[in-house]
């Protein structure tokens, strides 16, 4: 059922993204993908996804700090793909400092970019969604939707706010064929989560493998990183009819770090 459906997909040039975006891909989903920069090596991220799954994928470099811009990117989705189906608000960024030593200006990219572009992208979808009387809204949050860890102020309130937001739209929708659901990592072995290891090292002052071992997977019960693949499989589920009274939920696949 979800052959020829359109999808955009935000941070989907690596990591989360890029396996829901595969994973559309391999049911037969036109997709536009978002990323930083307008670069061939991300150009050819789409044009592989294309090839490889026989649909189209064309990319946007749009910032999703910038309203213009997203607003660029749906029109663009809408004639490449003549309309979205399905948007998955995956983009993210992460910081990691105590309160007092925060850059103010990477509190505010946190937020714009993890909380205020799925504003964004979701009232510009909504209303074709409306009108076709179906639609799925996606969004990437985290455990840190529902729990907090120090030195992330901006990440956890961020991540506190798309939950909110998503139950939100949920109850807004819930009679026009749309769903709205998040799906709630725990630690994904992404560039996101090793890009973070020396800021937690710095702030926690401890060693690579303690914060992996220590902090990272601690929080995490089963102690294994998620897969990318397996929060692409929920996406896809999401999906199809089986899912269409699933909306308003946070769907936790944390090894069970939110269950403690």
């Amino acid at each position: 059922m979800l052959k020829g459906k359109s999808a955009i997909v935000t941070g989907a040039t690596s990591g989360i993204g890029l396996a829901i975006a595969r994973g559309f891909a391999k049911e037969g989903m036109n997709l536009l993908i978002d990323g930083f920069g307008d670069t061939p090596a991300n150009h050819k991220v789409a044009a592989d996804i294309a090839a490889e799954f026989n649909v189209t994928c064309v990319f946007s470099p749009a910032d999703m700090s910038k309203p213009a811009e997203i607003a660029g990117m749906v029109d663009l989705a809408n004639k490449s793909l003549g309309g979205v189906d399905v948007l998955v608000n995956n983009a993210g960024i992460q910081f990691v400092a105590p309160v007092e030593e925060f850059p103010p200006e990477k509190w505010d990219a946190i937020i714009a970019i993890n909380l205020t572009a799925a504003f964004h992208c979701t009232r510009l979808v909504v209303p074709q969604m409306k009108t076709k009387g179906w639609g799925r809204i996606i969004n990437t949050a985290s455990a840190h939707a529902s729990v907090a860890s120090p030195f992330k102020s901006a990440y956890v309130s961020a991540k506190h706010g798309l939950y909110g937001f998503t139950k939100t739209i949920a109850l807004e929708v819930a009679t026009n064929g749309i769903t709205a659901n998040c799906i709630s990592p725990g630690y994904v072995w992404t560039p996101l989560v090793e890009h973070q290891i020396p800021e937690t090292m710095a702030a926690r002052h401890l060693t690579r493998e303690q914060v992996i071992n220590d902090v990272l997977l601690h929080a995490q019960p089963t102690k294994q990183f998620v897969t990318v693949e397996e929060v692409a499989g929920i996406a896809v589920f999401l999906c199809t009819d089986a899912a269409k009274n699933i909306t308003g939920t946070n769907i936790a696949v944390d090894g069970g770090w939110t269950a403690e």
